[in-house]
């Protein structure tokens, strides 16, 4: 009969590993807690404190960071036509406003983008001149920008973003151009 013997790979739990393991466990198990105030009169919560969530120690949420978020722009008619595709870049600053550039025709465009609800005013007009239509609203982050150029050129845009990054929309240009505007990668 043959004895069995430990491997030598196999090792043993030291209190070390057992103190990290729970450490791991305890800070993986608060990730999802709130605390709520407790009145220490009556043992109850207090009705006044909304829940405040708890970040387990030594783990430090990101703040929110601006986003570029690239677009292209597909030409719809002769005029844009002419241009070609562009490529126009939009900054989120995170306070619903942001910048917007694009080249159109050899010229540098700046102007900005704004985030817009759902009850803005007028939404939907540039879809209707460029695509023959606002259809149907996908539950998205409505947006305008608009943009201008030295030599008097500028455009009106509208889109809608469907997630972090992806979207849809239409712009006007001055000298009558209409594209299709894509977001996303």
């Amino acid at each position: 009969m043959s004895t069995l013997r430990p491997s030598r790979f196999q090792f043993r739990l030291s209190s070390r590993h057992l103190r990290a393991g729970a450490v791991v466990a305890c800070a993986a198990a608060l990730s999802a807690c709130y605390v709520v105030p407790i009145d220490p009169h009556t043992g109850r919560p207090l009705r006044s404190a909304d829940p405040v969530a708890v970040v387990p120690a030594g783990v430090q949420p990101m703040p929110p960071m601006p986003a570029v978020m690239q677009a292209r722009l597909y030409p719809m008619n002769e005029v844009a036509q002419q241009a070609g595709m562009l490529v126009a870049q939009v900054h989120d600053g995170l306070n619903n406003r942001g910048t917007f550039a694009l080249q159109y025709r050899g010229a540098p465009m700046q102007g900005e983008s704004t985030r817009v609800d759902a009850n803005y005013t007028g939404f939907g007009r540039i879809h209707q001149q460029v695509l023959g239509g606002w259809g149907r609203d996908t539950g998205g982050r409505r947006g305008i920008a608009n943009a201008y150029s030295s030599s008097g050129m500028h455009a009106a845009c509208e889109y809608q973003l469907t997630g972090p990054a992806n979207g849809t929309g239409a712009c006007l240009f001055s000298d009558g151009a209409k594209y299709q505007m894509h977001f996303g990668q």
